[in-house]
Order: structure tokens, then sequence, then C-alpha cells
């Protein structure tokens, strides 16, 4: 993507209240997960995930749109689930309100075979746009969320979030350096698992995702390794 930084540099937090059980015997997990990126002037409406298989029940899903701020539907799904906003929308700040980053969540997720998720684009039908799509297994409810912007640093990290037991933390970057090819790596026991950082010639909206299963309550943050230097919009999240 373009040389873009956030208008708030400052990191934001924000928690939300886990929901208490008697108990969780099964533990949360990583499910389905893919990326779709359309680069600039390639792109087409609707944007529309590769189809993976879900679980038909017990998921929470995960889904950003980032790319024009003129994109901003909702997603839809095949299996016609509630997306909600998740946090606030980031927008990177060169360009005017041109781009932003959203997420969405879908809570009590129904799922199956060839389940994808599209987002109509009614500003800029050809523009670029980035949509990663990512399921967890036997959840129920988004227990933490930190937001934050980095300015550039080889190395930067995100917020911290709390957990209160066994959780899977997701955690995305968002890069906004005017770089077409570069390297992403996350620390802290987190693996890649997608990411959009080998952009064609007519640039895109680099992002990468990485997760962490952590099995005690406990305080938890990533660091993220990108070359060449830019700054990046990071999201961390805790689902249970």
């Amino acid at each position: 993507m373009h040389r873009l930084r956030a208008t708030v540099a400052a990191a934001a937090l924000f928690s939300i209240a886990p929901q208490v059980t008697a108990s969780d015997p099964t533990p949360p997990s990583l499910g389905a997960h893919v990326f779709l990126g359309q680069g600039e002037g390639l792109g087409i409406s609707p944007a529309m995930t590769p189809p993976v298989d879900t679980r038909s029940r017990g998921s929470v899903f995960v889904v950003f749109n980032a790319g024009y701020a003129s994109n901003d539907a909702s997603p839809r799904d095949t299996y016609d689930n509630r997306w909600d906003t998740l946090g606030r929308a980031m927008t990177y700040a060169n360009y005017g309100d041109r781009f932003d980053v959203k997420a969405y969540v879908a809570l009590d997720g129904k799922g199956g075979a060839n389940h994808s998720v599209s987002v109509i684009k009614r500003g800029e039908p050809r523009g670029e746009l980035s949509l990663p799509f990512v399921e967890v297994r036997n959840a129920s409810r988004v227990q933490a969320l930190a937001q934050s912007y980095a300015e550039p640093s080889l190395v930067v990290a995100s917020g911290e979030i709390h957990v209160d037991g066994p959780a899977t933390l997701l955690a995305f970057w968002w890069g906004d350096g005017g770089v077409k090819r570069m390297r992403v790596v996350p620390g802290d026991g987190f693996q890649l698992i997608d990411a959009f950082v080998e952009l064609p010639d007519e640039s895109g909206v680099q992002g990468a995702v990485a997760w962490r299963q952590v099995t005690a309550a406990g305080t938890y943050r990533v660091h993220w390794t990108a070359a060449p230097v830019q700054g990046a919009a990071l999201w961390l999240i805790a689902i249970r």
C-alpha cells in the first residue's frame, strides 16, 4: 500500500468484559482461515474470499476489510451470519480519509462446507482491498481487544491484553510502507498463518495474520519484525 500513517498514533486499548461460565470443558482453537488480497485497479465487486470449510456451530468468526474507506459495506457470508463491528476503524492519514482498516466479528457463528465471506465495493469497485477471514472453534466471545498504531521501526509492538483462562489469540499487522515486497515475522510465540506481503505492481494493502494458543490466564502482547521498516496498524484479539 502507499506510504500512509494513521491519524491516531497513540495506543488505544479496548476490553470486553468476559461472560463467566461454570466451566470451559473444551478450549478454543484455531479453525479455518483464508486471506483475499485484491490489487489496485484489479479488484472486482463483490470481493469474495476463496471458500473454506468451517464448523456448523460453536465458532467465532473474524473478518477485516482494509482498503478504500468508501468500500464500507458490512461483510456478508454464505451462512447469513450477523456481523458486528469490532473495535474502531483505523484511518490512514496521508490520503485524508480515503483508506482505512475495519474489523468485524460474528458470534455464535454458523458455518459448513464452502464457507466464504464477501464485501460489496460501493465506492471503488476496482480498488485495492484485503479481506482476511479467520474461524476460532469452540468459542463464544471476544474477551479482550487491543488496537494501536506503531510508528516506523524494525520491530513494532501491539498493546497488551489480559485473559482469565485458555484462549486463542489472533494478531493482525497492517503495514503502511510504500513497498511491494516485504518480510513480516511475529514473535512472542505467535505463528504466521496468512499474509499478503508480495504485492502486485499496481499496489495493494499489505497485511499479515498470526495466532497463538494460550492455556492459562495472563497478560499477552505480540512484537512484529518487518523489513523494510514501516509503521503499522496493529490488532490483538483474545477469543474464548
